[in-house]
């Protein structure tokens, strides 16, 4: 099943009544045979223009933002099921075209920094830099020997 990401805005509501919509809008995505990865929470921001939606203008909404996983031949179920719904203002559905699998470097993370591989690779490049630099430097001094002969 392909990754889609669909961005949400809803009216700005109480927080029962916006839970009630969210759990709504989860409930579809199940009931279509889909997978929810995340749900994020974009809070309450103003629209850049008005937006008129069922006779009421509305300048600010909250946002919400589902990553799901639903068979392709679902997605147009869910944009009418939720093009229904009074409480969402706007809803689109994008498909995420690439996934990067974590990679999970807890392990690394944990050890104290002078044993990290990028610590260590970065106090290498330091170490370069630095000698780089004196050298520039030593060649860079006049050295002066005054004669012995004395007159």
């Amino acid at each position: 099943m392909p990754t889609y990401e669909m961005p949400l805005l809803l009216r700005v509501m109480d927080k029962p009544e916006t839970f009630n919509v969210l759990k709504r809008a989860a409930t579809a995505i199940f009931d279509n045979g889909g997978i929810i990865r995340k749900i994020e929470n974009l809070g309450i921001k103003q629209l850049p223009c008005k937006l008129s939606f069922r006779g009421k203008t509305y300048w600010q909404a909250n946002h919400f933002l589902y990553r799901f996983d639903v068979p392709p031949s679902r997605v147009m179920d869910l944009i009418d099921e939720y093009n229904r719904d009074v409480d969402i203002l706007r809803n689109r559905i994008y498909k995420e075209e690439n996934i990067q699998p974590i990679e999970c470097t807890l392990h690394e993370e944990l050890l104290p920094p002078i044993y990290r591989k990028d610590v260590i690779k970065l106090m290498e490049i330091a170490e370069k830099q630095r000698k780089k630099h004196q050298k520039l430097q030593f060649s860079r001094e006049m050295v002066y020997y005054p004669s012995s002969q004395s007159d």
